[in-house]
């Protein structure tokens, strides 16, 4: 077993983003974490948690530490991505926990660090003796000198891959898997089939609106409906003039455009500022000039059988 994680261990190399996807994933776990602790306060004085909120944050980080790194040697992150921590000081090939010191400097150097670093404003802020002064310029100093050795760090980490934050690297700590890697077999007919999809639907969401649904309808309707001769006598008006050609119903303020068909006002007047070939959905003719119905044509006219 031991040499089947040696082997593994130096055939299959914890990624680069698999170790910075478990640092990205531990950062979402405590922004969740806060934020569910802040929501149990809403119902409290406003600005309750603001003059503690340094120590608070440190004490739920040191409550996810004692039960990841303390009792797991990995973040929730790095459980994820199938990634534990390895005692690289170790002189034995096989897998060696962390010892009970590293784990304590690394809460010294995560948590204890970042609450010094949102309390260094706090502990100097009120004061303007000389000596504090120095003192905030040596911090200042220290703070400046560790983000540059961070980045130089994280530049070493891309070309060698390992020890991907500054911490790891002093600790002697280093990202192994946990399982043996298998082989993966990927497939990309779903993909592929998902990918033609997605460029069909483009397709469609392009060319819909440049498309009169009216107008098609209505040419659809020539071709399967003969038509026949158009009469413009009074007769014919009212015979067509019982409903709307467009909403079906009984018109309202009936008007025509220049065929027998008639429409109510506020639907013909819609559709011609929507579209300004619109023709008659009926019999396909085009708007001559939009006219209320004529006036010897009475309704009463209209609604005899």
């Amino acid at each position: 077993m031991s040499s089947k994680g040696k082997n593994t261990e130096h055939t299959s190399p914890v990624l680069r983003i698999s170790q910075l996807d478990a640092l990205e994933l531990n950062k979402a776990l405590e922004q969740l974490v806060w934020s569910q602790f802040t929501h149990c306060f809403h119902g409290f004085k406003p600005g309750l948690l603001a003059r503690f909120e340094p120590e608070v944050k440190a004490f739920l980080w040191l409550f996810l530490w004692r039960f990841t790194i303390y009792s797991k040697n990995a973040t929730v992150g790095q459980s994820i991505m199938n990634i534990q921590y390895k005692n690289d000081f170790s002189q034995t090939q096989k897998y060696q926990p962390l010892s009970k010191n590293q784990k304590l400097w690394y809460a010294v150097c995560t948590i204890g660090g970042r609450w010094l670093e949102e309390r260094c404003y706090d502990l100097f802020r009120n004061h303007h003796l000389a000596s504090f002064y120095k003192i905030k310029q040596c911090t200042n100093f220290i703070v400046g000198l560790l983000k540059v050795s961070s980045l130089v760090n994280f530049l070493i980490f891309l070309q060698k891959g390992k020890f991907a934050t500054l911490t790891e690297r002093l600790l002697g700590i280093r990202s192994v898997f946990c399982k043996p890697q298998n082989i993966r077999e990927v497939g990309f007919e779903y993909m592929n089939r998902e990918l033609l999809w997605h460029g069909f639907a483009e397709f469609l969401i392009f060319l819909l609106p440049l498309i009169n649904i009216q107008k098609l309808k209505a040419k659809l309707s020539s071709w399967c409906i003969p038509i026949t001769g158009v009469p413009n006598s009074d007769d014919t008006l009212a015979t067509h003039g019982k409903e709307c050609s467009l909403c079906g119903e009984w018109p309202t303020m009936p008007h025509t455009i220049g065929c027998v068909h008639v429409f109510c006002y506020y639907c013909v007047k819609s559709s011609y500022l929507f579209d300004m070939y619109f023709t008659c959905p009926k019999c396909g003719t085009e708007v001559q000039s939009l006219q209320p119905l004529k006036s010897g044509i009475e309704m009463s006219e209209v609604n005899v059988p």
